[in-house]
């Protein structure tokens, strides 16, 4: 069996094509240029080269090219939207029109697309194509039974609410359903309909099925990033083996750290990393631990929120000892390095001798849960058991 997972980041996608049978290090793994970063550069060029800009496609992460599709408007630059991409920067079109962008109908967009000025740029987080063509440029097959993808969500927050609040709430409502981090696996038709990048993301899976001759009917499987990989850092066997942890993945744009004891999550927040120092990020830590963060703390420096299912001292399951000092700590993300050099004592979790893989990694454990029928042929090699190939 043959999964593709891919982790779309700010910073970087990264790609595992799992193969049932070999052992995970030998598994294909590329570490890319997220899609907005490559969205970014080529609307960049547009800027420099002084020509009108027209995006299309869907809805997909934002941050860089949305700084630079910005900056090609603020330069005097025409920058023309069709309406699904226009998401990409507001769920709110109005507020995109402030901006400086034109919003135009898809029949305007195709008209417009066959000047030879306009630079026409397609806006998608999963480039089937290049992913297909950089498979094949190596002589692999890219044809896979399943697809498992992961990326960070806001949710379409109605006018004039805070994203920031709006994602916060829709992460405690989920805890509070079921609290673990496989709560934020979707299967294809179970995604919420706020996540509107996730369900843009799910639109272009027939692409990579077309482009690689998949079978249509392939199972999918869609994930919020940070949750990824937090189940990813539990396939390092020195955090699965803890009672009582904290998971922190310092990302390139978002920090989130869980509380876990016994594999439930008993607190959660998550930060901007740019918003938060070395000193503030142990604070933070520390308060989660105790069970005293609050959601209004974290939300009014900048952050998104927190979460304490079980503070203070009613958590009575856990021993004393547990809670009487920081529990373990397991740190992931490219950004890691903030918390080296750290009073607090912590272990840089490399499950399967790749962190950058992490969140693929819990991407592929998130769907051996979620499809049982998969589960014997992923999970030998998440516990190490794959024959070496």
């Amino acid at each position: 069996m043959r999964v593709l997972a891919i982790d779309i980041g700010t910073g970087t996608q990264d790609i595992l094509l799992f193969e049932s049978g070999r052992t995970m290090e030998n598994n294909v793994k590329l570490v890319m240029p997220s899609p907005t970063v490559i969205v970014a550069e080529r609307i960049r060029r547009a800027t420099a080269a002084g020509r009108p800009l027209l995006l299309t496609g869907v809805t997909m992460g934002g941050g860089p090219s949305h700084w630079a599709a910005r900056d090609h408007a603020l330069a005097g630059y025409p920058v023309a939207v069709t309406p699904e991409a226009a998401r990409t920067f507001d769920d709110d079109l109005t507020a995109v029109a402030q901006m400086g962008f034109e919003i135009i109908s898809e029949e305007e967009a195709a008209r417009q697309a066959q000047h030879p000025d306009v630079v026409h740029i397609e806006l998608q987080d999963l480039d089937a194509r290049a992913i297909v063509q950089a498979l094949r440029t190596f002589d692999l097959d890219p044809r896979v039974d399943a697809l498992a993808i992961a990326a960070f969500d806001h949710g379409a927050a109605p006018p004039g609410y805070s994203d920031r609040r709006f994602r916060f709430e829709f992460l405690e409502r989920m805890i509070r359903r079921s609290p673990t981090p496989a709560t934020f696996a979707y299967l294809a038709e179970e995604i919420p309909p706020a996540l509107t990048r996730l369900q843009a993301i799910k639109s272009s899976v027939a692409r990579y099925v077309e482009y690689s001759g998949s079978a249509p009917e392939l199972p999918v499987l869609l994930m919020d990033t940070g949750a990824a990989a937090a189940l990813g850092a539990l396939e390092d066997p020195r955090v699965r083996r803890q009672r009582d942890c904290l998971l922190c993945n310092i990302g390139n744009f978002h920090t989130l750290a869980f509380h876990l004891v016994e594999g439930r999550i008993v607190g959660l927040f998550e930060h901007h990393t740019g918003e938060i120092s070395r000193a503030r990020l142990e604070e933070l830590l520390r308060k989660l631990a105790a069970g005293t963060l609050t959601n209004d703390e974290v939300f009014y420096d900048s952050g998104h929120g927190a979460l304490v299912l079980e503070p203070e001292r009613e958590r009575a399951r856990v021993p004393p000892a547990a809670t009487s000092e920081l529990p373990f700590l397991a740190v992931t993300g490219p950004r890691r390095e903030l918390l080296r050099g750290s009073t607090l004592p912590h272990y840089e979790a490399v499950p399967h001798g790749d962190m950058m893989l992490a969140g693929c990694f819990g991407l592929l454990r998130a769907l051996a849960e979620r499809i049982p029928a998969l589960g014997p042929a992923i999970r030998p090699a998440l516990l190490g058991e794959a024959k070496a190939a």
